[in-house]
């Protein structure tokens, strides 16, 4: 096998055989291609996509690539969900201790934020003491002690698609729907969930700017889960405003934990229940109702007990920023935009995300949202919060909000705002 006929192939926009993609990323994996190389097949893919049968066969090679884990020794079948990232997407915190409070067991394995995108153990580790690198063992055990677990992939989970991703970020080739659709999936399946239900965002502030666009990869996706034997189903979601009204490491903390306690934002308790209900029916659980789990504080129940088995300490401060900055309001009338990639940017210069996957992150940093499109606002008043250790950061982080809403009289609005649906589509 030779790398350079594989670029060239794709290159040429035609199709690598079965025996080449097993090569490539076994070779590529064991470094034995260069990434100059891997780079130019990557790109070579963004350009020119995949069909069905190499994204199929890429998958499983990055399945093979490393250990599969197993989850036949617990008694509750098992569901996961996976997000494909987003401003304010807090979900996975609500969502685990829910769906395991009506009887699934969720191993879910996430990521950290890059960009202008949040990552859930960034927000997790605001939590004094959690933790996210747990042994195959560990996670078992917490998984069965309390019928959830949120934590970090181990590297031998899909090893080809951590030195790819990498490469990837570095490269301009992330936004490939083949090469997204193969790394989520590969680790998906190889973590040995029999379920899985995918949260696929489309928006200003998601990587599928287009509902056309989310459609295909969420459908790709699909298809290659249900070929791998786990039942997967998607929903295709608004990812155009921030969900919720928090942007931020623990600021997201404080406000899933008021959704487990029977309250918060009303947009994130309806797509915690709509995936927690996708969840539930794939796993065949149909007796249950997750909204009766969040208000008997059951699924509180389970947040603490999986936090403290990480851990962490439910009932531990969490961490307040030293400085605030107040975005008022510029003009009084209806809030008609407020651009989920703006603040996904103005929350990372704060310092709750980072440029590249090494960067650390602010605990406290971030950004409180005192509307959302469709309220009324008053000039003068409060729009937003801005919070960080750092208040050299507010300059440039209230540059990159200086386009990010628009305010409209209430005659204006009612002829020029539409609400858009949290839930535009589902996939199944």
């Amino acid at each position: 096998m030779n790398v350079i006929d594989a670029i060239r192939t794709k290159r040429d926009a035609k199709e690598l055989t079965a025996p080449q993609i097993d090569w490539v990323i076994a070779a590529y994996t064991e470094g034995k291609i260069a990434d100059e190389q891997m780079s130019a097949l990557a790109m070579a893919i963004l350009l020119n996509g995949m069909t069905r049968r190499e994204i199929a066969r890429w998958t499983a090679a990055m399945i093979d690539s490393g250990e599969r884990m197993d989850f036949t020794t617990l008694t509750r079948p098992t569901a996961d969900k996976h997000s494909t990232g987003g401003v304010g997407d807090k979900i996975t915190l609500p969502l685990a201790p829910l769906v395991a409070a009506c009887g699934a067991a969720v191993p879910q394995l996430s990521g950290r934020g890059l960009g202008h995108t949040g990552g859930t153990l960034d927000k997790l580790e605001s939590i004094p003491g959690w933790r996210a690198l747990l042994s195959n063992e560990e996670m078992l055990g917490v998984l069965d002690s309390t019928g959830a677990v949120i934590c970090a992939a181990g590297d031998g989970l899909a090893p080809a698609d951590k030195k790819l991703y990498a490469l990837r970020d570095v490269t301009g080739t992330v936004e490939s729907i083949p090469l997204i659709a193969s790394s989520i999936m590969s680790k998906k399946i190889a973590e040995g969930t029999g379920s899985l239900v995918l949260d696929v965002k489309a928006g200003s502030g998601a990587f599928m700017k287009t509902v056309e666009d989310a459609r295909e990869l969420a459908s790709t996706m699909v298809e290659l889960g249900n070929d791998h034997g786990v039942r997967t189903v998607a929903l295709l979601t608004d990812m155009d405003t921030p969900l919720g009204r928090t942007a931020g490491n623990a600021l997201e903390v404080r406000e899933s934990v008021e959704v487990l306690a029977g309250g918060g934002p009303a947009d994130v308790v309806e797509l915690t229940l709509a995936l927690a209900r996708e969840m539930l029916d794939a796993a065949g659980i149909s007796d249950a109702d997750p909204a009766k789990a969040l208000a008997d504080g059951s699924a509180m129940d389970v947040w603490r007990r999986m936090i403290a088995a990480q851990g962490g300490d439910p009932d531990a401060e969490l961490p307040r920023s030293r400085e605030q900055h107040v975005v008022t309001a510029p003009a009084s009338g209806v809030l008609t935009r407020l651009d989920a990639y703006d603040v996904g940017v103005a929350a990372w210069r704060l310092g709750a995300g980072r440029a590249r996957k090494e960067d650390p992150v602010q605990a406290a940093a971030g950004i409180e949202l005192h509307a959302k499109p469709g309220d009324r606002v008053t000039a003068g008043e409060p729009l937003l919060t801005l919070h960080t250790d750092t208040p050299e950061r507010f300059e440039e982080s209230v540059e990159a909000l200086a386009d990010a809403y628009d305010i409209r009289t209430p005659d204006e609005a009612s002829v020029s705002y539409t609400p858009r649906p949290i839930i535009l589509d589902r996939i199944s």
